[in-house]
This record gives C-alpha cells, structure tokens and sequence, in this order.
C-alpha cells in the first residue's frame, strides 16, 4: 500500500491533485476496512480517524507521504478473543497445564483474562510452558501457535496483521536478565525464545 501512495505522490501533478489522490485511496482502504470487520464482528464498525496524529482531521489534510491511521473499536477485540479461543482449542491436553500457560499482553502489559485492552503497538500471545518451544517443534505438521496464527490470518487478514514468530519471556518480565557474559547470554536467549503470535496495533497504510 505504501508504495501505491508513493507513486500517486511522485507523478507530476500540482499538490492539491496528490493529496485528493491520496485521501481517495485511503477512502477506498477504510471501506476494506468497514466490511472486513462487519463481517468479522456482525455489526456495524466505530472507527478513529487519525491524519498525521490528528485525530478527527480531514483526509486531504495530509502532509504527503503523510500517515492516515483508521483505528477499529472493538474490531481487534474480536481477533483477540478468536485467537484466545483457538490457542486453548489446539493445544494438547494432559493435565491441562499447557492449556493454562498462554498469556497476553498489550505493549508488554499482561492483561488478564476479560480485562480492558488498552492501545498498544502490538500485542503479543505467548506460552510460559518451560517446554513450549519444543512443543512447537514437534506437536503435529504445524506446530499450535504457528497453526494458530495461520488460521488468523486466513480470517482476520483485511481487520489485523498477525504474524508467527519467537519472542523472549525476559521482555515481559519473565525471566531475570542472564549475566554469565555476552556471547553465553545472547546464546541462552536464543535457546529461551518461545513461540509467540504478534498483532499489530495500528491499522494504517
């Protein structure tokens, strides 16, 4: 998307013509938006119009390349309670303590189960299973956070960007930082990554 606007920007076109240009594409992505999480919510979507960190300003008031933010209420919620739902779902039961391990955090804050999300950058699902990680690895052809986050996308692709990856318990808190030097420290939380699904705060273009 962003390279959709750079061109827009880099014809030869008086200011005015770029910037009515721009604020028709964004137009364009916030209708994506309104019936990506229509259908994802089955209501009517409220949204933040946020223009170069002006909440509320007019789209053509953007200061090209500029940034134009529509903020979702409640939209990411829903992909938040689906991947909760689904991480407890795929993970295998014994005794029923992996099941327990999953957390959630917004901006590095935990939050507990049914509490208010607040804004963040990004929010984060991880386990603090001591054997997540090799569970990820060998619990069936895609692991569960992986498969999890698979599924995600494939729903919520046009409400959210959700993304598998490793995080370090340590950047929650989990953990006290490793001091036995820098190389066997780098190499020990390389080892203590565990799987993680991340989604992305912001939805701008």
């Amino acid at each position: 998307m962003r390279s959709i606007v750079e061109a827009i920007v880099a014809r030869d076109l008086a200011p005015a013509t770029q910037k009515r240009m721009v604020a028709d594409f964004a137009r364009q992505r916030l209708a994506d938006g309104v019936q990506a999480n229509r259908q994802a919510t089955g209501r009517e979507p409220t949204y933040e119009q946020i223009v170069d960190g002006h909440t509320g300003a007019s789209l053509e008031s953007v200061n090209l390349p500029g940034r134009i933010i529509f903020r979702f209420d409640g939209g990411l919620g829903r992909v938040f309670e689906w991947i909760g739902d689904m991480l407890v779902q795929h993970s295998p039961f014994v005794t029923g303590e992996y099941q327990r391990s999953h957390r959630f955090y917004a901006g590095g804050r935990e939050i507990e189960p049914g509490g208010k999300v607040p804004p963040a950058d990004e929010y984060v699902f991880l386990s603090v299973a001591p054997y997540a990680r090799r569970l990820e690895k060998h619990y069936g052809p895609a692991g569960i956070y992986e498969a999890v986050a698979a599924l995600a996308n494939a729903r919520f692709r046009d409400v959210a960007s959700v993304k598998f990856t490793f995080r370090t318990p340590q950047e929650f808190g989990l953990h006290p930082p490793v001091s036995s030097g820098r190389s066997r420290a780098r190499a020990r939380e390389r080892a203590a990554r565990v799987p993680a699904i991340v989604i992305a705060g912001d939805r701008s273009w």
